[in-house]
């Protein structure tokens, strides 16, 4: 946590390393010299504001001395800040490897936003924003297919696929058919054990956006209630979708049910929920009506509660949506029996921008995620003068090590492309499926450039080491479909990896963002070793400083409360867990006689566990402790109590306490030890103070406090 803050109060005290600011005018003053670099009230004041959240348009108002301590607080801030980040510079922390190292993961995160399209990362929010108004009910018949089929095994599963989709469209159950293929796509293992038929064979319930899959979500969203589509491709094969209603959307709900089931007699059922539905007319209680009526048992009150549209079945949600909170619904059917729902309370859509942190979480696991990222990637190719000569008409020649490409003039359908694929695929074995497979260098035989980028060409050697470097578990099949896709890749990651490298030449905005980062960095790893660790791990010095310190405490200062015992009381506590087992009375006196003789804590339990006698397991049923209380931070003793003597108090059970309060202490400083939080933390404001001091000095710091004063804000 500490670390994080220091990043952003590095982010707060702007300053680009390497910037060049305008030379001094007299709207633009010096403010502060360090180490012979000029800082111009400009600079200074955009940060100030920017900390106070005010706008630099802003019409200055009156000076209060509030304003007044803000202005001068941070400009002592500013300074201290940037003579540790120069001492921190010169003594080379920029460079340390864990900090460079931590740097590349902020680097990575801050520049994820740069290297996508923005207008179409807001299209697809938009997109989902307005699908996220309604909730769609689908079921779904799947022809399943490998995640790499081949062409042959494509054809056939569309083929079934429109085979399905014309037998529904031509009036079959839905149901019925999606059991039939569940059985037809089951293994030889699943078949041999016993199959029970689902009435509602690939009923999805409701679901909203991103519950599925980007092409399954687009089709299902298309449709209207009744509809069927036609084969819609996923990762998981062919579907076809049967939309049964679409709703609108209301998130989370609280209702209450009355529940009747109908797997005994339908008749019973539907006669005992309309008997239900006559009582909830007249005016009678829900819950006591669900009581008399309603199968379900295990529900509290008949209230479901905080239920999201996943959680409740589908036929309750369209219910739902059609009633206004206090209403109920009529008598409908589902699978389960019979119903009637209450509506207590449901959500309505969020805003637009207090959906969309859940969008970007959702997104980044979702299909369309890259989308935005190749859309930037092909503008990318044209800002970088990309040119893929394996989809390029021309021809290569080669003279000492130097490729010339010519364009071809003339292009017909025999004309090849400048380049291919053909060296990198007859390289690859299938070993490349299951992450084995191993770049050979002396196997490249095609030397030409497969693409270029910003003047730098990358052949069949650079993409086979990419492969290599790439490997990752594939379904088996044709190495050259292979070759194909994982070539896309590398186009891409080369791309994205130009276009990251030129962020901080092209984004002056993206290149601060940085170096602030840089500098929250530096400034917290300077000061862990400067002050923070220091303090702790400087026993010497911290001995030293407690010495001194604790001497110029006082107990009737209330601001050195802290560095003070109170008075304390010494006592030791005896708890009887049963009074049956012994009577208050008649151990106060035991506990009195033996704290006369001076017995120890131990001989006086002994003697009252004897006391209690063998009926009664003392052992267990009495207890004692010591304990030390300090006054006016503890509520075991009263203020008459706050004195030597023997105190009996019940403990709101069926026992009792005895309290022997052997002494009392008079207030006194406490040790190094016992107050080690606080005498650290001064500790460190000392070294930071005498650090402070020292580096104003090294670094020749000037401040002209003309110019503070005639600031205004």
């Amino acid at each position: 946590m500490k670390k994080i803050f220091f990043v952003l109060f590095a982010a707060g005290m702007l300053l680009v390393n390497g910037t060049v600011f305008a030379q001094q005018t007299k709207d633009d003053p010096v403010i502060f010299e360090i180490n012979g670099e000029k800082i111009y009230k400009s600079e200074f004041m955009k940060e100030f504001l920017q900390s106070i959240g005010q706008s630099p348009e802003a019409k200055p108002t009156a000076c209060t001395y509030e304003k007044r301590k803000a202005l001068e607080d941070y400009a002592r801030l500013f300074v201290n800040f940037r003579v540790k980040l120069a001492d921190a510079y010169a003594k080379g922390m920029d460079t340390m490897p864990s900090l460079v190292k931590e740097l590349e993961t902020y680097r990575k995160e801050l520049a994820a936003p740069y290297l996508i399209d923005s207008a179409t990362m807001e299209n697809i929010f938009r997109e989902a924003y307005e699908r996220n108004h309604y909730v769609v009910h689908a079921a779904h018949i799947l022809v399943r297919m490998d995640r790499a089929p081949s062409p042959e095994d494509t054809l056939k599963a569309y083929n079934q696929a429109m085979d399905v989709y014309n037998r529904v469209k031509a009036g079959e159950d839905f149901y019925k058919v999606a059991d039939e293929l569940v059985v037809l796509q089951m293994t030889e293992e699943q078949k041999a054990r016993p199959h029970q038929v689902n009435p509602r064979e690939g009923d999805l319930g409701c679901f909203t956006v991103f519950d599925m899959v980007y092409p399954f979500e687009n089709a299902a969203y298309t449709l209207q209630p009744g509809e069927i589509s036609k084969p819609i491709r996923t990762r998981y094969g062919y579907h076809i979708i049967k939309l049964f209603e679409k709703v609108e959307y209301f998130g989370n709900t609280t209702l209450q049910h009355i529940w009747v089931r109908s797997d005994l007699n339908e008749a019973t059922a539907k006669g005992q929920i309309e008997l239900a539905y006559r009582h909830l007319q007249d005016g009678e209680d829900f819950v006591q009506v669900a009581k008399n009526y309603s199968h379900d048992r295990s529900t509290p009150n008949a209230t479901i509660s905080d239920a999201s549209i996943r959680q409740i079945p589908s036929e309750y949600v369209v219910a739902v949506s059609k009633l206004k909170e206090g209403e109920f619904s009529e008598p409908f059917q589902s699978v389960y029996g019979w119903h009637i729902v209450k509506l207590l309370k449901k959500d309505r859509i969020p805003t637009y921008e207090d959906m969309l942190p859940l969008y970007k979480q959702k997104l980044s696991r979702d299909q369309r995620n890259g989308e935005p990222q190749s859309k930037f990637v092909e503008q990318a190719k044209k800002k970088y003068g990309f040119t893929d000569y394996t989809q390029t008409y021309g021809t290569w020649k080669s003279q000492n090590g130097a490729w010339t490409f010519a364009k071809a003039k003339k292009v017909t359908k025999k004309t090849p492309y400048a380049s291919n694929l053909d060296n990198a695929v007859s390289m690859l074995t299938d070993s490349v499926f299951v992450n084995k497979w191993v770049y050979n260098d002396s196997l490249v035989t095609d030397e030409r450039p497969l693409f270029e980028l910003a003047g730098v060409r990358y052949n069949t050697r650079d993409f086979c080491k990419y492969i290599a470097m790439n490997q990752k578990l594939h379904f088996r099949g044709d190495l050259a479909k292979y070759a194909a896709e994982r070539y896309d890749d590398f186009v891409s990651q080369t791309v994205l990896k130009y276009a990251d490298s030129q962020l901080e030449i092209e984004n002056p905005e993206f290149r601060d963002l940085v170096n602030e980062y840089r500098r929250g960095l530096m400034i917290f790893s300077y000061n862990d070793a400067m002050v923070w660790n220091k303090a702790v791990v400087d026993t010497v010095g911290f001995a030293a400083f407690y010495n001194e310190s604790s001497k110029l405490r006082s107990y009737d200062n209330p601001e050195d409360s802290v560095y003070f015992w109170n008075q304390r009381a010494r006592l030791s506590i005896i708890s009887v867990a049963d009074s049956l087992c012994l009577q208050p009375e008649k151990a106060t006196k035991i506990v009195a006689k033996a704290v006369e003789k001076g017995l120890s804590v131990s001989d006086i339990r002994k003697q009252l566990v004897k006391k209690a006698g063998k009926k009664v397991d003392g052992e267990k049923l009495i207890s004692m402790r010591t304990d030390l209380l300090e006054q006016g931070r503890q509520t075991m003793l009263s203020s008459m109590e706050w004195k030597q003597g023997i105190y009996t108090h019940p403990d709101g059970k069926k026992g009792y306490e005895i309290i022997v309060v052997e002494r009392i202490q008079d207030p006194e400083l406490k040790s190094s030890t016992e107050a080690r939080g606080y005498y650290i933390n001064d500790y460190q404001t000392a070294l930071e103070n005498e650090l402070v001091s020292r580096l104003r000095r090294q670094y020749n710091v000037v401040i002209h406090q003309d110019v503070i004063d005639e600031i205004s804000y």
